[in-house]
C-alpha cells in the first residue's frame, strides 16, 4: 500500500551537530528503512517540501537523494523518489516482538461560562464549540457514499482501516505495528475505558491513575466513572515531571516517601493539554524508566499530533518504548475530522494486547463498519493528508491572529504553542475577564476549570513550585477568522481596561 507523498516522516536537521546536514538525512533514511518505518516502494517527500519543512536548502535534500540512490535505497519513479521496490521488506513486528527506536528530539470539558441572554449575538470561542475546518468536500462525501454502498453489497474497503493506521503511525509517529495489533476506537475516552477495564481485571483492585494537573477533565472523569482513583499530578511547562511522582521509597532529605506509586500514568507528552508544553526526550526516557521500575503503564494521549504546525514533527512516546512493554498510545481524529467523526486508535504494549483484543471482541466495536471503511478510503486517496495540511495552515494562521491581537498587554500573555486547535492566554483576574467578556457576548473558557488540585493544595505534586499560572483564558481556534478577530478585539479591550484600572 502506498502512503501520500507529503507524509510527515520523522526527519530532523540538527545544525549544532558536527555531522553535515546531508549526512544526517542519509543516516536517518537508512535507519527508517532498517527499522521498517519506510517500506519498499514508499514515496519520499518532494525535495522542495522537505527542504522547506526542515529549513535547509533544496540542494542539500537533492544531494541526499543522490547519495541514497547510488547506494540502492532510492529510485526515481515518474517524478517521485521512492524507496527501491526490490529492497527486501522488513517483516512487520508481532505482538511479542519489540522494535528499538533510538532517542530523538521531541517537542473535557472546561469550566463553562453561561451564555448571554437569549437573542444576544454570541461569539463562542470555547474550545470545541466551533466547527472544524470545513470537511464538506467531494472526497469526504464520496468516501462515505462508496463505503455505504460497499457495505450494502456486503463488500468492504480494499484495505482495512487498521492497515492505513499502521502506515499512518509508522510514517507520522514513528510507531511500527502490524495492522492486526492496532485497535480501532471511538476516540481517546473509549480507548482509556478499555485499558482501565483490562488493567482493573488483571490487577483485581481499584487502580491508582495519575492524571495531569491541570489537564483534560474528561479523562479524569473516565477514570472516576470506571471506579478507579484519579491522582492529580502537577505539570510544569514541559509536562508531567517524574520527579514529583510518589515512589514508595526513601525520598532523601530525611524523609520517607510512603505514598503508593500509581498503577497508570495518563499523559499528553506531545502537546500538554491545556498548557501546550512538549515533554523533552530526557524527561520522556526518565518517565519510561520510572514506569518500568514501578510496574506502571503509561497511557499516552496523542490527541492532536497531526496539528503540529511549527518545528520538527515529533515521534510519539510509544516510539521510544523500545521493549514494547510500557506505553499505550491513544489517538483520535476528532481534532482533524470533527467531533462527529468518533474515530480513534489504540496501540498497546505486547503484554496487554491479547486481553485488549479479547475484551474488544466481547464488547463489540463502537465504531460502525461504514465509518471505518469511509476513513480507510479517505486515507487511501491521499485526501486525509491534504485535509490535515489545510487544517495546519488554518490553525497556524488563527494562532498568529490571537497572538497579534493580544500582544503587548500588561498582565496578559499568550502562551507559546507549537500546534493544536486552542490557545491559552494568561491573565491576572480570570473571573473578571470571563464575566466582562460574557456581558459583551464573547464566551471563553477559564483555565481554572482544568485544575483538580490547585497550586499549593493537596494532591501528589499539586503544590509544585514550578507549576504554571492557574489564571487564564482558553480559546478554541475552530471558529471562523472573522469571529476570532471580533472576539479577540473584545478581549483586548477588556484586558487593556483591566490593566489601566
Amino acid at each position: 500500500m502506498r502512503h501520500p507523498r507529503d507524509a510527515d516522516l520523522p526527519l530532523t536537521a540538527d545544525r549544532a551537530s558536527e555531522v553535515p546536514l546531508g549526512e544526517q538525512l542519509v543516516r536517518q533514511i537508512r535507519d527508517l528503512v532498517a527499522r521498517g518505518v519506510l517500506h519498499p516502494g514508499d514515496p519520499l517527500p518532494s525535495s522542495r517540501a522537505l527542504a522547506a519543512r526542515l529549513g535547509i536548502s533544496r540542494g542539500t535534500v537533492t544531494a541526499t537523494w543522490d547519495v541514497l540512490t547510488g547506494e540502492g535505497y532510492l529510485v526515481a519513479d515518474r517524478g517521485a523518489t521512492r524507496i527501491t521496490p526490490s529492497l527486501s521488506p522488513v517483516p512487520a513486528p508481532s505482538s511479542s516482538r519489540s522494535t528499538t527506536t533510538p532517542p530523538a528530539p521531541v517537542p473535557g470539558a472546561p469550566a463553562v461560562v453561561a451564555a448571554p441572554e437569549k437573542g444576544a449575538r454570541v461569539i463562542d470561542l470555547r474550545p470545541g464549540a466551533g466547527p472544524v475546518t470545513a470537511l464538506d468536500t467531494p472526497a469526504w462525501r464520496g468516501a462515505w457514499r462508496d463505503a455505504a454502498g460497499a457495505t450494502a453489497r456486503g463488500l468492504g474497503a480494499g484495505t482495512s482501516l487498521q492497515a492505513h493506521l499502521s502506515d499512518h503511525l509508522r510514517l507520522n509517529r514513528g510507531i511500527v505495528r502490524a495492522p492486526e495489533e492496532i485497535l480501532v476506537t471511538a476516540g481517546v475516552r473509549d480507548g482509556l475505558q478499555l485499558v482501565l477495564r483490562v488493567l482493573g481485571v488483571a490487577r483485581r483492585r481499584i487502580l491508582r491513575v495519575a492524571v495531569e494537573n491541570p489537564g483534560y477533565p474528561a479523562l479524569r472523569r473516565v477514570v472516576e466513572a470506571a471506579g478507579h482513583l484519579a491522582l492529580p499530578v502537577a505539570v510544569d511547562h514541559h509536562g508531567l515531571d517524574p520527579a514529583v511522582l510518589p515512589a514508595g521509597c526513601w525520598g532523601g532529605d530525611g524523609r520517607w516517601d510512603v505514598a503508593v506509586p500509581p498503577d497508570v500514568l495518563v499523559v499528553t507528552p506531545g502537546h500538554q493539554y491545556p498548557l501546550g508544553g512538549t515533554m523533552p526526550v530526557s524527561r520522556r526516557l526518565e518517565l519510561l524508566a520510572w514506569a518500568r521500575e514501578h510496574g506502571a503503564v503509561v497511557v499516552e494521549d496523542d490527541y492532536d499530533s497531526e496539528l503540529r504546525h511549527t518545528g520538527q514533527p515529533l515521534p510519539a512516546l510509544g516510539a521510544l518504548d523500545a521493549a514494547g512493554d510500557t506505553v499505550v498510545t491513544l489517538g483520535s481524529f476528532a481534532k482533524v475530522l470533527g467531533g462527529s467523526a468518533a474515530l480513534g486508535h489504540l496501540v498497546a504494549p505486547a503484554p496487554l494486547l491479547p486481553a485488549l483484543l479479547e475484551t474488544r471482541a466481547a464488547l463489540g466495536s463502537p465504531v460502525s463498519l461504514v465509518a471505518q471503511d469511509a476513513l480507510a478510503r479517505f486515507m487511501a486517496s491521499g485526501e486525509f493528508q491534504r485535509h490535515t495540511a489545510r487544517m495546519r495552515r488554518s490553525f497556524r494562521r488563527r494562532r498568529s491572529l490571537v497572538a497579534t491581537a493580544l500582544a503587548d498587554l500588561p498582565g496578559a500573555a499568550v502562551v507559546p504553542m507549537a500546534g493544536g486547535a486552542h490557545a491559552v492566554v494568561e491573565v491576572r483576574d480570570e473571573d473578571r475577564v470571563l464575566g466582562e467578556a460574557q456581558e459583551r457576548g464573547v464566551l471563553v473558557s477559564g483555565l481554572r476549570g482544568y485544575w483538580t488540585a490547585r497550586p499549593g493544595e493537596a494532591g501528589p505534586g499539586g503544590g509544585a513550585a514550578s507549576s504554571p499560572s492557574a489564571e487564564g483564558l482558553v480559546l478554541g481556534l475552530t471558529v471562523s477568522d472573522e469571529e476570532l478577530t471580533r472576539g479577540t478585539a473584545v478581549l483586548r479591550a477588556i484586558l487593556r481596561r483591566a490593566a489601566g484600572s
